[in-house]
């Protein structure tokens, strides 16, 4: 295969990824389909990965984290500063993997795939050739 069509590749699951989480705790996702289904929820599943915070900053790590996934998405999507984007992303993800196998256990994590994702997003962020990325317009004397 062609490495250019894997990196786009890559970086459409992980963006979609990112973006589809998101959408899932604003409630755009319908009922039947959703993991939250709107931002209490999110919050009550916020704490639960991490109940070694404090309850009252659990809706500003949420924050954080969901325009953390925001931003890294459409960076990705769009091909800007990818690698550096990538590189955050496999940490934001491992961060997760981490929380859900500490919070509750290795099995969660190995169901939603968490592990998987953040490699993903480390590979991605090692392949450097660009394509169809903001990148090539924007830095293309460099």
């Amino acid at each position: 295969m062609n490495s250019k069509i894997i990196k786009l590749f890559l970086r459409i699951s992980v963006a979609s990824a990112f973006l589809s989480a998101v959408a899932d705790r604003f409630g755009y996702w319908p009922t039947e389909l959703s993991g939250w289904g709107n931002w209490q929820s999110f919050l009550v599943s916020t704490k639960d990965m991490n109940p070694w915070f404090p309850e009252t900053i659990i809706p500003f790590i949420a924050t954080i984290a969901t325009g953390a996934e925001i931003v890294f998405a459409i960076c990705i999507l769009i091909g800007l500063k990818t690698e550096l984007f990538a590189k955050l992303s496999g940490i934001l993800l491992l961060l997760f993997a981490i929380s859900i196998t500490l919070s509750s256990n290795i099995k969660g994590a190995f169901d939603y795939s968490v592990f998987t994702a953040s490699a993903a997003a480390f590979a991605l962020s090692m392949l450097g050739e660009k394509y169809l990325e903001l990148d090539l317009v924007l830095f293309k004397g460099k």
